[in-house]
């Protein structure tokens, strides 16, 4: 399956499922966003993604941000995104939030049909999930008030049966990759999470359910050094082609975009949207919610040990505050922990000449204990 594809066409995939089904697609911002009250609702959920292009028009809109929030005004106002009928914002990056403000102030129509959903700084708190619920109510009836369609319990049901779905589909591919030898490219999941997240996820199920399928008929590789990617969100999969090419793999990582997009499931319960309300507060926790009890280095070390990570990639989006302030707990754990690592920053685009020497050194440096364990996972020939 060419995911990547997929990706880059994402604009006309949404456009053709308009056409073909004769309903709305709505745009969201933040990993936070209960996809499944959309989908009740009859529509197409759409996460916003930022993509690598020249930038002549947001600077006077909004400046001094990180890349990827200028790009999402730039392709606003490009008109890339034209064919979106609401907007929503799901509080998780301040920033982020600006650049909602700007789209809604300069698109009149979208201006109209968007929406701001708060997701409580502490999730952790006694209070955070009534607050997160009644969150979702008010979300709940702006669908219903805007596309003129009930949401029923019913279609909630249906709609978290299709989540839930996919998350296992999702979490079975990941658990192949825990395995050593696994033909599993870690660019190919990188493409992969990302068509997943713009895709209707009935069809994407059956995608992913042929996928597991194919791969499981590969042939094994060999023994390569094995990466994990920690930091900021990414829009590609330029880090694990490059990781490929130097001849290691990237198994795991701990992305709000990527792992922690699925990692954990809704609970159904009498109360549908207290079942969503939970399961948006349960999520792995992002950098900037991930401020009460320290949670997120403690779940990156987990999965270190649970992928048998032997270097880990710790990579922030320039002017990214909420991981800039974040970092320096990642980094104390993985010192503690001996778990070696290497830093650094990436902007528009990805400096590939010094980029592959940083990392090219970084695995050299993985690689003595590699050969020293060559093979202690086979079985002895007799």
């Amino acid at each position: 399956m060419d995911f990547k594809a997929l990706v880059e066409n994402r604009h006309e995939y949404a456009k053709a499922w308009k056409t073909r089904t004769g309903g709305h697609v709505v745009g969201y911002y933040e990993t936070y966003f209960p996809e499944e009250i959309a989908y009740a609702a009859g529509l197409l959920p759409v996460r916003i993604l930022a993509r690598h292009e020249p930038d002549d028009i947001s600077t006077k809109w909004i400046y001094a941000s990180c890349y990827p929030v200028r790009d999402y005004v730039n392709q606003f106002l490009a008109g890339r995104y034209d064919y979106l009928d609401a907007l929503i914002e799901i509080e998780g990056c301040q920033w982020i939030w600006n650049a909602w403000e700007v789209v809604r102030h300069t698109n009149p129509r979208l201006k109209q049909y968007s929406h701001d959903v708060f997701v409580p700084d502490y999730p952790d708190a006694a209070t955070s999930k009534d607050l997160m619920r009644s969150e979702l109510q008010v979300l709940k009836a702006r669908f219903e008030e805007w596309f003129g369609k009930e949401i029923t319990d019913d279609a909630l049901d249906h709609a978290i049966d299709i989540y839930n779905t996919n998350r296992r589909l999702l979490r079975r591919i990941f658990e192949l990759r825990r395995t050593f030898n696994a033909p599993i490219p870690g660019s190919e999941i990188a493409q992969m999470i990302l068509a997943d997240q713009l895709m209707d996820k009935a069809e994407m199920n059956r995608i992913l359910d042929e996928y597991i399928r194919e791969i499981e008929e590969r042939e094994p590789w060999a023994d390569r050094v094995r990466l994990m990617i920690v930091g900021s969100e990414t829009w590609d999969s330029d880090v694990e082609e490059l990781v490929e090419s130097l001849g290691a793999n990237v198994v795991i990582d701990e992305l709000d975009n990527s792992s922690a997009y699925f990692w954990r499931e809704v609970y159904p319960q009498k109360d549908r949207l207290m079942a969503l309300s939970l399961a948006c507060l349960g999520k792995p926790h992002s950098a900037l919610k991930d401020n009460n009890w320290r949670r997120r280095p403690q779940r990156i070390h987990d999965l270190i040990e649970d992928f048998m990570v032997d270097g880990v990639l710790v990579i922030k989006q320039i002017y990214c505050v909420s991981h800039g302030t974040d970092n320096y707990a990642v980094w104390k754990l993985l010192r503690e922990r001996n778990v070696p690592y290497h830093f650094f920053e990436r902007d528009t685009t990805l400096p590939v000449d010094e980029t592959r020497q940083r990392i090219e050194s970084f695995i050299n440096m993985l690689k003595p204990g590699l050969i020293r364990l060559r093979g202690w996972h086979t079985p002895l020939s007799i």
